[in-house]
């Protein structure tokens, strides 16, 4: 039987890929603003493009931030995905202004220190032992990315609880994270082709 998984529709985020590769991977998908819905699904992805700050602005106008936090709360599994990754931390610091995220895991977004921004293309990630999403996955499967901005306090993640997988440019940064019902992925899994699908799959089997 499909699994039920709401994408939140907050005015942000590759909602038709999103949408289109999660039935791929054999999900029964609703693309919603629906608070109830989003709060009842099996799973909720949380997706977001473009600005830290702009994608808070509409989880606050929507007044998703409080579903997602009783979900997590409650163990009921999340997925963010791109910048809906990076606002389920504390803080994002954008052009140097900072913007308040979810809180829901420790540390901060900031500017990557590399020569080259955006990070945009194909990059190989380095996942920990009994991670769940790369589980099965080649060493060397490579992943879509497109960002400037990430998560750097990997000890800080891992000191948290959380089993943190990483990449690099420039410097060592959060590719993906995974922490009891939370889960999420810097890079665009709905852009990474078989790859891409397989981690969805793997995030899915967990509902």
């Amino acid at each position: 039987m499909s699994k039920r998984i709401v994408v939140l529709d907050y005015g942000s985020g590759n909602l038709r890929s999103a949408e289109r590769a999660l039935e791929r991977a054999g999900a029964d998908v609703t693309v919603t603003d629906d608070l109830a819905a989003a709060a009842e699904a099996e799973g909720l992805v949380v997706p977001g493009v473009g600005a830290f700050a702009a994608c808070m602005a509409g989880i606050e106008a929507l007044g998703a931030g409080p579903v997602i936090a009783e979900r997590v709360g409650a163990g009921r599994p999340v997925l963010g995905i791109c910048v809906g990754m990076q606002v389920l931390f504390e803080h994002g610091d954008e052009h140097g202004v900072v913007t308040k995220g979810l809180g829901l895991l420790p540390g901060g977004v900031t500017k990557l220190p590399a020569e080259r921004l955006p990070h945009m293309g194909w990059n190989t990630v380095r996942a920990p032992e009994g991670s769940v999403l790369f589980a099965g996955l080649p060493a060397d499967s490579r992943f879509y990315f497109v960002h400037s901005y990430g998560v750097n306090d990997v000890a800080g993640l891992a000191a948290a609880g959380a089993k943190v997988t990483t990449a690099h440019h420039g410097t060592d940064f959060v590719a993906a994270v995974e922490r009891g019902p939370l889960s999420a992925a810097q890079f665009h899994p709905e852009k990474s082709a078989d790859t891409g699908a397989a981690l969805l799959r793997n995030w899915l089997a967990t509902l």
